[in-house]
């Protein structure tokens, strides 16, 4: 086994993923619906921070970079990472160094972890609703109230009053309308490449790490080796040892942090499935249309498919039919991919 695949199911209430115009959603052009998600990049910084928290340790800096040209003017420049895999995050989540004007080799690691986008386990068991809000602060006498003219200048108290004269407009409420919610079942995946795992390539054309990066990780202890990406650095035990619990527990465990507080939702994890097979994956959690109903699908998921070893929460029997599901499924899910990833020969690949 080179590469371990989890699919997570997943329900949401009435919530808030990403915030744009509301809610982000594509549109499903075969059953003519808006399907709410939530972007794989999100999901990757749910997972990598919350690594950080396991492991009490501070995510790699990031080096912004701006110019200032003759005028004066601030410009934006280049975002550096670190490059650095002695950082957690940047050994899991990959990075890319290029340099304005080519004058150094551009440094890019492809992160071993592919990380889907959440979205609806099928256009009908997922969806968007739109609600109108207020935002009312009425009942309070200390509000401050601020009317600009067309240059910017503040109205006096005199001047407002008779700007509202004959109107029946409060100034401490304002109406907010057409506020996307997300609900529904959702599906996502990630697929671990334990070849990259915890290997760095030593490959001189196409750099996945400066020279100064590898010196220092040859004093940290990382082996040379080699797989099938050509010759490699890879982390020491105690490093595999301290980290994949953690990776382990943050795959499983994540959550979406950045929704609103105002639509704050458990999104709490129904059944996970773990297999080295792509297409029984895709299989092991699905939905199907109903032969009986028409625009009615129904949640599937396979408790005893061969090569695919199912967990079911105690949450998903009120949504999906299972016998299977039991207090601890999620900790149980967790040991597996522990086991398979410690199980794996990271310095004798080939």
């Amino acid at each position: 086994m080179t590469t371990i695949y989890i699919r997570t199911l997943k329900r949401a209430e009435h919530t808030v993923f990403c915030v744009q115009d509301g809610q982000k959603y594509y549109y499903d052009s075969q059953f003519n619906r808006r399907i709410p998600y939530s972007s794989g990049q999100q999901i990757k910084r749910s997972v990598l921070d919350k690594l950080s928290n396991l492991i009490s340790e501070q995510p790699a800096p990031t080096t912004f970079l701006f110019d200032v040209n003759t005028k004066g003017e601030l410009k934006e420049g280049e975002v550096f990472t670190t490059c650095d895999p002695a950082y957690p995050d940047q050994l899991f989540g990959g990075w890319m160094k290029a340099a304005k004007g080519g004058n150094e080799k551009t440094v890019k690691r492809r992160s071993p972890l592919s990380i889907s986008a959440m979205r609806g386990l099928h256009p009908l068991l997922a969806g968007v609703d739109s609600e109108n809000i207020s935002f009312d602060r009425s009942d309070r006498p200390n509000n401050q109230v601020i009317v600009r003219n067309e240059k910017g200048e503040a109205l006096t108290t005199e001047q407002i009053e008779a700007l509202l004269t004959g109107k029946d407009r409060s100034l401490s409420r304002k109406w907010i309308p057409d506020n996307r919610r997300a609900g529904g079942l959702f599906v996502q995946d990630i697929a671990i490449d334990l070849r990259r795992l915890f290997s760095v390539t030593l490959n001189t054309f196409e750099p996945e790490i400066s020279p100064e990066t590898e010196a220092r990780l040859r004093e940290a202890e990382w082996i040379p080796s080699a797989n099938i990406f050509g010759p490699c650095l890879v982390a020491p035990v105690t490093v595999r040892e301290k980290l994949i619990p953690a990776l382990a527990e943050a795959i499983i465990e994540w959550s979406i942090t950045s929704n609103q507080a105002r639509t704050f939702s458990l999104m709490e994890t129904l059944a996970i499935t773990i297999s080295d097979n792509a297409n029984k994956i895709a299989a092991s959690i699905r939905a199907k249309l109903s032969e009986e109903e028409e625009n009615k699908a129904y949640p599937i998921v396979e408790e005893e498919l061969d090569g695919v070893s199912t967990y079911v929460s105690l949450a998903a029997g009120g949504y999906i039919r299972t016998k299977s599901e039991t207090y601890d499924a999620l900790e149980k899910a967790k040991q597996k991919l522990i086991d398979l990833m410690m199980a794996f020969d990271y310095e004798n690949q080939l």
